[in-house]
């Protein structure tokens, strides 16, 4: 199965804008298994994101330009961007804010909530600093459900990035389950999957039981999220859950 997910399911006004995956292909479930949302925010000049609340919510910062100040509810006070990503695990009860700072380039990046493996684990804040901004041509394995990454959800779920450069192509990376859902987000560029499917940024494509080649006549930024449907996670999260979605 591939379906593509066009840039048009984005919801939202300003600065940031919100994609339900599952609500492009599903009417019962806005998520894809434990991928629940993601944001795409672009900010630019300084501004504050007041303290807010999260439950049983996973939340990846991924940016790849600009800074910004984040102070939580666990009393961590942190600097991240490009080269420092961020994972935020709620459970049951997390506050944060955020600053961002004007210098001279937007802030650009994902926040990306996944559904947790169960309700009201104990919250838990988890940095990285990346050796470089960008994997070029090889995907890069960011967070896991393993202690083979840094970053860990409690779910089964994985997240890779990857630069394919310019005239160059890249297939799926391998992980030891079967029966996974891939979902290819482009962040930045334009990509052609086996030929015929057309990608540019801010469009995605579903993936299940297919063997893909990605191709891309310039630069493109990527994002990978795998997810295992039959895992077992908690649909109710703040952000990431099911809520009044649909009406």
């Amino acid at each position: 199965m591939l379906q593509k997910i066009n840039s048009s399911n984005f919801i939202g006004e300003g600065p940031i804008k919100i994609l339900y995956p599952g609500s492009a292909i599903s009417k019962s479930d806005t998520g894809i298994g434990s991928i629940g949302r993601i944001d795409h925010a672009i900010f630019r000049g300084s501004t504050v994101i007041p303290m807010h609340p999260h439950v049983n919510d996973e939340i990846l910062s991924y940016f790849r330009s600009g800074k910004t100040e984040h102070t939580d509810s666990e009393g961590f006070v942190e600097y991240i961007g490009s080269n420092k990503l961020m994972l935020m695990k709620a459970g049951k009860s997390f506050y944060h804010e955020e600053k961002i700072m004007d210098i001279g380039e937007p802030l650009e990046g994902l926040q990306i909530f996944i559904r947790p493996g169960e309700k009201d684990l104990k919250p838990e804040v988890t940095f990285m600093d990346l050796d470089q901004v960008h994997s070029e041509n090889n995907w890069r394995l960011l967070a896991s459900p393993t202690m083979e990454t840094t970053f860990q959800f409690s779910s089964q779920t994985w997240l890779f990035d990857m630069k394919l450069k310019a005239n160059t192509s890249s297939v799926l990376p391998e992980l030891p389950k079967s029966n996974l859902t891939y979902l290819l987000y482009v962040f930045k560029g334009n990509v052609k999957v086996n030929g015929n499917i057309n990608l540019a940024k801010k469009e995605s494509l579903l993936i299940k039981e297919e063997v893909i080649t990605i191709e891309t006549d310039n630069e493109a930024e990527l994002v990978l999220f795998v997810t295992d449907e039959e895992a077992a996670i908690f649909y109710d999260g703040m952000y990431s859950g099911n809520k009044n979605r649909f009406m």
